[in-house]
């Protein structure tokens, strides 16, 4: 049986990623790409890249997640 660590905001680090996101959320990590695929304007998690791999700024994570709060 696999235990999940949930994570508060404040333990992640500034500067996240797909991993970190999908820990927090308890989501798929294959998921959290699908979202850094998506447009911010069609509800996609604002990142940027990094050589091959994606980021994003808590910053910018904590705005996506108050978002999808506001938009029920």
């Amino acid at each position: 049986m696999t235990q999940i660590k949930l994570l508060t905001l404040e333990q992640l680090p500034s500067i996240l990623t797909a991993q970190n996101i999908a820990d927090y959320l308890v989501i798929g990590r294959k998921r959290v790409y699908e979202y850094m695929q998506l447009s911010p304007a069609h509800g996609g998690i604002p990142c940027f890249s990094l050589g091959k791999t994606k980021r994003v700024e808590k910053k910018d994570f904590e705005k996506w997640i108050a978002d999808r709060k506001n938009n029920k």
